[in-house]
């Protein structure tokens, strides 16, 4: 994912290869996309399962506030890189921000290679229990868990893309701002959600994923309308608010209980292909389309209010499956029993 990244800045432009600079532009997105599939499971699995009884929430948060920090930096690096000239900024300046992240694949390389196994799949290993087809038994017996996972994904994914990425460009075509009314509201939410994420965790190894999450998917539910009318203002201050409240404070509450709650889902022979399966099939047709989904439905109505209620279905799409899923915080990731997760019984589920 790292090197797909840097190779974007030393690509070579339009104007010494024509076609092939955009297809290979295309072709090192596609990679970061399927890097990241593996990268954050095995990122969010080592860090959960490595935490000690009662604080996966509070641990497993923190993977998450790497993306916050990772929007930070991007956005504040960009907004930099931009106030150069503009026949600069075209020659050189936008390859800054892409080649300065081969410092994180040093740092992510010297962690992952120093890094313990976790207990729980060394008991899998030592009872002889490793899957030889994971992605084959994750679909076969957690097929309730998978569907869920892609359910409650859902509203954190899509709603994150368009009050991140489609707010920039409704700010400032629609709404006929400076970019910067939203580019600042941005890097603060990003900077809030970065410090709430641990409290959410902690939370939710206090009261349950449950509550927290469907706090999360509610609160995106109720603040849809709300959201635009906000931004509709034109106030850079309250455009900023907008953003704040719906990024870090609805979808963080679900991005912050992710990976422990995703974790607990799956048994630990299958848990790597089962989290890293759900969450990204889900990425692909609900944040993946989420903001080209807004643009068509703004150019439709020639109004906010489908997208607003747009934002409302998935919510609810994540609501009900958090409903439907059980309450996991308790859980024994290292039993050689899961219990299956999508029954209300609370029951024993499959064997792993």
């Amino acid at each position: 994912m790292g090197l797909a990244t840097f190779l974007m800045g030393v690509l070579p432009t339009f104007q010494f290869v024509g076609l092939l600079a955009p297809i290979l532009l295309v072709v090192l997105r596609a990679l970061q996309g399927v890097a990241v599939g593996g990268e954050w499971g095995g990122a969010a699995l080592l860090v959960v399962e490595h935490a000690p009884g009662g604080r996966r929430g509070f641990y497993g948060s923190w993977p998450q506030m790497g993306s916050s920090a990772g929007l930070l930096i991007a956005t504040g690096l960009f907004t930099a890189v931009s106030s150069l000239p503009e026949e600069q900024f075209l020659a050189w300046g936008w390859r800054i921000p892409f080649l300065l992240s081969i410092v994180l694949v040093a740092v992510g390389l010297v962690i992952r290679l120093k890094i313990a196994e976790t207990l729980a799949f060394q008991k899998v290993k030592e009872a002889g229990a490793e899957a030889r087809t994971p992605i084959v038994d994750a679909v076969r017996n957690y097929p309730k868990s998978l569907f869920l996972v892609m359910g409650m994904r859902v509203a954190e994914n899509a709603c994150g893309y368009i009050f991140t990425v489609f707010v920039l460009d409704y700010v400032t075509q629609e709404l006929g701002l400076p970019t910067s009314a939203a580019y600042a509201g941005v890097m603060i939410a990003a900077g809030v959600q970065f410090v709430i994420t641990p409290v959410y965790g902690a939370i939710s190894d206090r009261i349950g994923r449950r509550p927290v999450y469907m706090f999360g998917a509610g609160f995106l539910i109720l603040f849809a309308f709300p959201f635009f009318w906000l931004a509709n203002t034109e106030s850079p201050i309250l455009i900023r608010l907008a953003i704040v409240l719906a990024y870090a404070v609805g979808n963080g509450a679900m991005f912050a209980t992710q990976p422990a709650y995703f974790s607990e889902l799956f048994g630990t022979n299958v848990r790597y292909s089962g989290v890293s399966l759900g969450y990204q099939l889900s990425a692909v047709f609900a944040g993946g389309l989420a903001p080209f989904i807004a643009t068509a439905l703004l150019g439709w109505a020639g109004s906010y209010w489908p997208v607003a209620l747009y934002v409302m279905a998935a919510g609810l799409i994540s609501f009900v499956s958090v409903y439907l899923a059980t309450e996991s915080f308790r859980e024994d990731l290292t039993a050689e029993l899961a219990r299956d997760p999508a029954s209300q019984t609370g029951g024993a589920g499959q064997t792993t």
